[in-house]
């Protein structure tokens, strides 16, 4: 599946190795759309190695995490044997959850310190939920199939809500198809790198 995928025309697939930290977000393009703009400014400003898949217009086509499999991916394969821990970005959208950050994978310290930077700065009415058993099971990220959980040190999965990723003034998504930047994405894209620098220079055991 994953292969054929990768082949289309309206597919395209990128890997940058920088740094062991890395920031995925393979969903993203016209489907869950300006993840990959986030991480993408994510990985630049703090050096960390970057895997993305776009989806161009018309398509939207939703490829299982667990089916983004290495083995049928030389640029996954060098990324995840690359990188020691890592962080994905997708897109969400549930009406009993249409403001909350949802921070899960397997990685709950890195877990834990993304959300309390989030918790810190992103303003109300947006909510950060990195409880697992408070997050739906569905968008967990605790499959260890699921790519962010393969790196040696585990990751993260960050599922957005569609308020983060809305320009309001502009009346579609940030960063898609000539939309200008929402404010919101701006702050996001901040907390996320200061996250990433912090985490980087933390002692660890």
């Amino acid at each position: 599946m994953l292969r054929e995928f990768l082949q289309r025309p309206e597919v395209t697939e990128t890997s940058e190795l920088r740094s062991a930290f890395g920031i995925m977000a393979f969903h993203g393009g016209n489907l869950e759309r300006t993840t990959d703009v986030i991480a993408s400014e994510v990985a630049a400003r703090t050096g960390s190695s970057i895997y993305t898949v776009v989806q161009a217009h018309p398509l939207r086509e939703h490829i299982p995490s667990t089916a983004f499999n290495p083995a049928h991916s030389p640029r996954l394969a060098d990324f995840i044997e690359h990188v020691d821990t890592a962080i994905s970005l997708h897109g969400y959208g549930r009406e009993d959850r249409f403001w909350d950050l949802l921070v899960g994978g397997r990685n709950r310290a890195l877990a834990n310190h993304v959300a309390d930077h989030l918790r810190a700065g992103m303003p109300e009415p947006f909510g950060v939920i990195d409880r697992i058993d408070e997050i739906p099971e569905g968008l967990r990220g605790q499959h260890p199939n699921n790519p962010v959980n393969l790196p040696r040190e585990g990751g993260v999965q960050i599922e957005l809500p569609p308020t983060t990723r809305w320009n309001r003034e502009e009346s579609n998504w940030s960063d898609h198809a000539g939309t200008g930047r929402a404010p919101q994405v701006s702050l996001l894209i901040d907390l996320l790198v200061a996250a990433v620098a912090t985490w980087n220079t933390t002692p660890r055991n």
